[in-house]
């Protein structure tokens, strides 16, 4: 499928089913990651989720999604190899193993870690990936710090950047998809804000 198409559908779904959704979370109290899956076959909406952490710590946004996928009934639900599987922030520990064992064999993500370090102040992502399974070489006293915190693509999955695939488009092409993006980027600005302004009231573990 032609790149732009791809990316233009991304941008629809994140805009009009995640980030109506990450609204309604964040105002519970909840961090504005979302997911969504979709058919391969025509990049139809089959599941659109947000972060539900004030429920359940689990329950990140693409943990979320994968629950109720889950839930569809067999007959509604297409197999997860014939599945697209797009996130709005690049999965965290938890989630890049939810997608391994649920059995999707791709991910799409619109902002990356250092985005959700940077842009959104929430650290945890690139902090447990380096605390916990960055183990130093033998012969190193640390991990060095631009070792890749997992590998993109894998026995199990291909990891794409939405952000990366924008920039190999032809010039007309791209700047009409920024012009998109930055609003994104601005509407993610005002979650985080509400977001930033009243964590740590709702008990969740790693506000």
């Amino acid at each position: 499928m032609e790149t732009a198409r791809l990316l233009e559908r991304f941008l629809d779904v994140i805009e009009h089913d995640i980030v109506p959704k990450t609204a309604k979370g964040v105002a519970s109290g909840n961090k504005l990651f979302g997911a969504a899956i979709l058919r391969k076959s025509d990049l139809s909406l089959i599941i659109a989720e947000t972060n539900n952490e004030t429920e359940n710590p689990l329950w990140h946004g693409e943990m979320h999604a994968i629950k109720k996928f889950f839930e569809l009934p067999e007959d509604q639900r297409p197999a997860t190899k014939d599945c697209v599987f797009l996130t709005t922030h690049e999965p965290c520990s938890l989630c890049l193993s939810g997608i391994t064992w649920a059995g999707f064999d791709n991910l799409y993500y619109l902002f990356t870690y250092e985005d959700s370090r940077d842009s959104f102040a929430i650290p945890y992502d690139i902090q447990i990936l380096q605390s916990v399974y960055a183990v130093p070489d033998p012969d190193r006293e640390a991990v060095h710090p631009q070792r890749p915190l997992y590998n993109r693509e894998n026995a199990f999955f291909k990891s794409r950047s939405i952000g990366d695939m924008l920039a190999s488009l032809d010039r007309n092409h791209r700047e009409e998809l920024l012009g998109r993006l930055d609003d994104l980027r601005a509407a993610y600005a005002d979650l985080s804000a509400v977001y930033q302004r009243d964590k740590g009231k709702k008990g969740i573990p790693l506000a």
